[in-house]
C-alpha cells in the first residue's frame, strides 16, 4: 500500500504527463483563464455533495478540486512563477503561523478567540505584505482596513457574510438578534415606500404574487429598488450569520426544496396531460400544498 505522499506524487506526475509534449491536447492547450470556471463549478459541486451527505460522490468532487490546483500549479511551474511544492510549504507555514495556540505559547480556549486571534494575525500579515511592496509610506501608522482582503469575486452572500463578519469582530455588530429583526422591518418599510412609485402593477402583467411579467420600471427607480433589496439582503445575511448559518448554503438549500415541489407539481400536471402553464394559480396553490405535504410525511 503506497502512503499519501507516494499517492500525492502519482498524481503530480500524472499532471505534468498530461501537460507535456505528446500528452493530452485538451489539458495542454488550457490556460488560467479557461480554467477558472471549472473550478468554480467544481466548488459548488462538493458543497452539493455534502449538502446531500453524498459521502461516495464527495469523494470524486474533492479529488476534481485537488485537480483544479495540481492544474494551476503546474501551468505556474512551466512558466517559471511557483510550484507545488510552494503551494504545499506557504500551506503549511500558513497554519503554523496562524494557529499559535496549538504550534505555539498563545492562549485560545473558545473558538470565538481562535477567531480574533486569526483575524488579528491575517491583519498583521496583510500589513506585512504592504510594507513589503512599499505600499504604505514611511511613517505611516495607519492601520490596513479590517475588510482588506475580503474579494469581490466571490458570491455575494458569502462576501456580504464575510464583510459583516469581520466588521463584527471588532465590535461593529448588533447587541443581540432582535436589532437586527427591527432593522429587517425598517429596511422592509423603506422598500414599500419605493414601490409606491411603481409605475405598473405587478399582477396586472404576471399570474398571481409570482408572476412572471416584468413591468416597466425607469431606470432611476430601479437603481432605488436595487439598493432596497440589497438593504434586505444584506439583513438577512446578518440574521444568518448572528445564528451561525451558512447563507449561501441556507439558500442553496431553500433552491432545492423549491425545484423538488415545483417538479411534484409538474409530474401531476403531465399526468393529467397538462403543464403550468395550462393551470390556474388557485390549482397551482394547491398543488404546491399538496407537495409540501408530500415532503412532510414520515
Amino acid at each position: 500500500m503506497s502512503t499519501t505522499g507516494e499517492r500525492f506524487k502519482r498524481a503530480v506526475e500524472i499532471m505534468a504527463r498530461l501537460r507535456a509534449p505528446g500528452g493530452c491536447p485538451w489539458d495542454r492547450e488550457q490556460s488560467f483563464d479557461t480554467i477558472k470556471p471549472y473550478t468554480l463549478e467544481e466548488t459548488y459541486e462538493v458543497l452539493e455533495a455534502i449538502d446531500n451527505r453524498d459521502w461516495k460522490e464527495l469523494t470524486g468532487e474533492l479529488g476534481d478540486l485537488l485537480l483544479q490546483v495540481l492544474f494551476y500549479s503546474q501551468m505556474a511551474g512551466e512558466e517559471g512563477h511557483f510550484s507545488i511544492d510552494d503551494v504545499l510549504d506557504r500551506l503549511a507555514n500558513k497554519l503554523v503561523d496562524r494557529h499559535p495556540h496549538v504550534f505555539g505559547e498563545v492562549k485560545a480556549d473558545t473558538p470565538a478567540e481562535v477567531l480574533r486571534n486569526w483575524e488579528a494575525l491575517k491583519a498583521e500579515e496583510k500589513k506585512k505584505e504592504l510594507d513589503a511592496m512599499g505600499g504604505e509610506k514611511a511613517g505611516d501608522t495607519d492601520a490596513p482596513s479590517v475588510l482588506a482582503g475580503v474579494s469581490s469575486k466571490m458570491p455575494a452572500l458569502l462576501e456580504a457574510h464575510k464583510l459583516s463578519s469581520r466588521a463584527a469582530h471588532v465590535g461593529f455588530d448588533w447587541p443581540e438578534i432582535e436589532g437586527l429583526f427591527s432593522k429587517l422591518e425598517e429596511e422592509t418599510q423603506e422598500l414599500r415606500e419605493e414601490l409606491k412609485d411603481l409605475p405598473v402593477k405587478r399582477e396586472a402583467v404576471g399570474r398571481g404574487i409570482a408572476g412572471s411579467g416584468k413591468p416597466q420600471v425607469p431606470a432611476e427607480l430601479r437603481e432605488r429598488l436595487e439598493d432596497e433589496v440589497g438593504d434586505l439582503f444584506f439583513v438577512l445575511v446578518n440574521i444568518a450569520r448572528y445564528l451561525s448559518l451558512d447563507p449561501e448554503s441556507a439558500l442553496r438549500k431553500t433552491n432545492r426544496k423549491f425545484k423538488r415541489r415545483f417538479q411534484w407539481m409538474e409530474e401531476h400536471l403531465r399526468a393529467n396531460g397538462r403543464g403550468p402553464a395550462q393551470a390556474s394559480m388557485d390549482e397551482l396553490e394547491d398543488l404546491w400544498q399538496q407537495a409540501k405535504q408530500q415532503e412532510s410525511r414520515p
